[in-house]
């Protein structure tokens, strides 16, 4: 499993790791130069300004305790501190609060909603729980058909209405047939849409409404899913979607080909989020629980030993 977050994480690693090993590589001395060279890189691997200097101040907090002596020192500090920054964050599921618990997944175009509502399907259904899907996407042509197919390739029951149904309608009947059944799970997807769109995310708020008649609590999450390829404007969708959602979590997908996997270190330090799941393939079990210290052992280089107690 960290062969493979490695491997996904190749090019953010070329990226930065190999930048710092050059960095620290033989330094006897930090200094004023050495730290400002360290903040360039961490900006260029898309960690975004408010985590770097969160970082670059206890590092410096460090320095003047006189904790730090050499580039090797500061390598290692750097690693702490960047697990430090995740680990809050690192909070799974708490499934059994709920019964049906309702996921709703929410994001634009293109970020892999569908994909990894049916990779966690898939990853639900390993584990035991029983799980149905809602096709609340009912104005993209081939999106019911997508999730359906998926439905069949996980065994798990697929509500879905006719194209251009009302999405609340089908969120509705899933969780009407979901509480019948006896099921776990409803992992319910909705059309892509951009943050901007105001019209568009009034209709996510409708379906909170309609979902809120059956059981107040519900959604009991909803699960902002970003494409990590996109960088800092990943950032700008997730603050847009939490303003008029209230977001709950967050899963970053297409880790793998991508350079700009800092930016999870943004998303988390500027939402404060937990980040569920993290994409690291196309394949059905390349849809990962987000562990930290593992993702910076790949995003640095390092073997993933655990931590000491």
């Amino acid at each position: 499993m960290f062969a493979k977050l490695r491997t996904s994480l190749q090019r953010t690693r070329e990226h930065l790791s190999n930048s710092l090993a050059r960095l620290f590589l033989g330094k006897k001395a930090i200094d004023a130069e050495l730290l400002e060279q360290l903040k360039t890189q961490l900006l260029l691997a898309d960690l975004g300004v408010a985590a770097t200097q969160r970082i670059l101040a206890s590092l410096s907090l460090r320095l003047e305790r006189d904790q730090l002596k050499d580039g090797a020192q500061l390598g290692q500090a750097l690693q702490e501190e960047l697990i430090s920054l995740l680990s809050p964050y690192a909070q799974p599921l708490q499934l059994e609060a709920h019964k049906p618990f309702v996921i709703l997944m929410v994001g634009v175009n293109g970020n892999g909603k569908t994909t990894t509502i049916g990779k966690l399907a898939h990853k639900l259904k390993q584990e035991g729980r029983s799980v149905l899907l809602a096709a609340g996407d009912t104005f993209r042509a081939a999106a019911v058909e997508q999730l359906q197919i998926w439905g069949e390739r996980v065994d798990a029951p697929v509500v879905a209405q006719h194209s251009g149904a009302d999405s609340a309608s089908v969120l509705f009947d899933a969780f009407q047939s979901a509480r019948a059944k006896n099921i776990d799970v409803v992992l319910a997807d909705t059309a892509g849409r951009l943050h901007t769109k105001q019209h568009l995310m009034e209709e996510l708020k409708k379906i909170k409404r309609v979902l809120a008649k059956l059981d107040p609590t519900a959604p009991h999450e909803i699960m902002l899913i970003l494409d990590a390829s996109t960088g800092q404007n990943a950032l700008n969708q997730a603050k847009e979607f939490h303003s008029a959602l209230g977001v709950t979590s967050i899963s970053l997908t297409k880790l793998d080909g991508t350079a700009k996997g800092g930016i999870l270190f943004a998303i988390t330090e500027e939402l404060q989020l937990p980040l569920r799941l993290i994409g690291v393939g196309e394949g059905v079990e390349d849809l990962r629980a987000f562990e930290p210290q593992a993702f910076v052992a790949a995003l640095l280089d390092i073997p993933n030993e655990p931590a000491d107690d």
